[in-house]
């Protein structure tokens, strides 16, 4: 099977139980949410997740209680890379459509311990599709969707557009486990005829973000008035995504993608990672009343992250014409909504980067 851009559709899918991988993260999460929100959508999901620094709990907190839900939400915590467990979860629950969010995922990290992301980005991955596999045998068929990023392609010029056929050239560990992920996908469909579907992303923003990726690092230090650290001259690009729309893209592949296709992701918002900075700035000082011009003053150019891409940028044109998919925030209003969710949540950021998340965790759920 081919994961290019082919132009063709399936008979819609109706999942009656998915299993989600990485439920608990930032854009599992959303996902999660924005499902359950979903009159349309009447799926059971099973929430698989090993909790680990970015997984996050509260991030389902208000969506998975409610009555009307009840017998709809569930969680396991639990390791991608346990095949077993995966086996088991996808018989007991009769799953037919399984979402993988789960993932390492920050450049950074990669590039100072990268043995974390070779095993849960490719062997995780590894183990899940043997689940899948495993399940097929048995006669009973599991619909693989796997999210990936743009990051496998490489880095851009001043111009083009990364487009599902563009050549991989992963630049970083994060990207280059990713790359070998997508790659085990696309063979395992190919070999043992799973039916799987993957889509490639470009940088996701909003709520419940992590606090050490760009945007609520940035938020959170200008209400610090700590330095605001840019890499190199400022001037990598990056396409940015609201979260929401990311998870209403992967619903739409999911349910209507053909076996075999792979999508692009994009938000259409092209920013160089210092004029985002700026106007990040702009949003801050007005919704909390302080200086902007002393919030530029915290601006600090740092020494480049080794091997940084200089330009990502995703041709969304096939999802947007086939499955009528168009982000609905542009960076404006993505933004707005983003440090108005911060403003009205400083307890989860403080929890989180304080450590007494991890002790609650730890508590309930016992340690790693």
């Amino acid at each position: 099977m081919s994961h290019g851009n082919a132009e063709t559709l399936t008979v819609p899918r109706a999942p009656s139980s998915m299993l989600v991988t990485g439920g608990a993260g930032f854009i599992g999460s959303s996902f999660i949410r924005t499902r359950l929100a979903d009159p349309a959508c009447t799926s059971r999901i099973v929430n698989l997740d090993l909790l680990t620094y970015a997984g996050n709990l509260e991030n389902l907190a208000g969506h998975v209680e409610e009555p009307e839900r009840a017998g709809r939400y569930s969680f396991v915590r639990g390791d991608i890379r346990d095949q077993a467990l995966v086996e088991r979860l996808l018989e007991q629950h009769k799953v037919d459509a399984l979402v993988h969010f789960a993932a390492e995922s920050h450049v950074d990290r990669s590039i100072h311990g990268p043995r974390d992301f070779i095993e849960t980005n490719v062997l995780g991955t590894f183990a899940i599709l043997e689940a899948v596999r495993a399940r097929k045998a048995a006669g009973h068929d599991v619909h693989l969707h796997h999210v990936s990023t743009d990051e496998v392609f490489g880095s851009l010029g001043d111009t083009g557009f990364f487009v599902e056929t563009t050549a991989y050239d992963p630049r970083s560990p994060y990207s280059a486990s990713k790359a070998a992920s997508d790659h085990l996908v696309r063979a395992y469909a190919h070999t043992y005829g799973l039916s799987t579907t993957l889509s490639n992303c470009s940088n996701n923003y909003g709520p419940f973000q992590f606090p050490e990726k760009l945007i609520p690092l940035m938020i959170a230090n200008c209400l610090e008035g700590k330095p605001l650290p840019v890499y190199g001259d400022g001037q990598n690009v990056r396409d940015w995504l609201y979260v929401d729309d990311h998870a209403e893209a992967v619903w739409l592949v999911l349910t209507r993608g053909a076996p075999g296709t792979s999508w692009n992701v994009g938000g259409r918002n092209e920013k160089k990672n210092l004029d985002l900075l700026h106007e990040l700035i702009e949003v801050v000082a007005r919704h909390a009343n302080k200086d902007a011009a002393a919030l530029r003053a915290l601006i600090t150019f740092v020494k480049d992250r080794p091997g940084h891409d200089r330009r990502y940028a995703i041709d969304c044109g096939k999802i947007e014409r086939l499955l009528g998919w168009t982000p609905r925030h542009d960076f404006g209003a993505g933004i707005e909504a983003t440090v108005r969710w911060t403003f009205a949540n400083r307890g989860w950021i403080d929890r989180v980067r304080s450590g007494a998340y991890r002790e609650w965790l730890d508590t309930n759920y016992g340690k790693r």
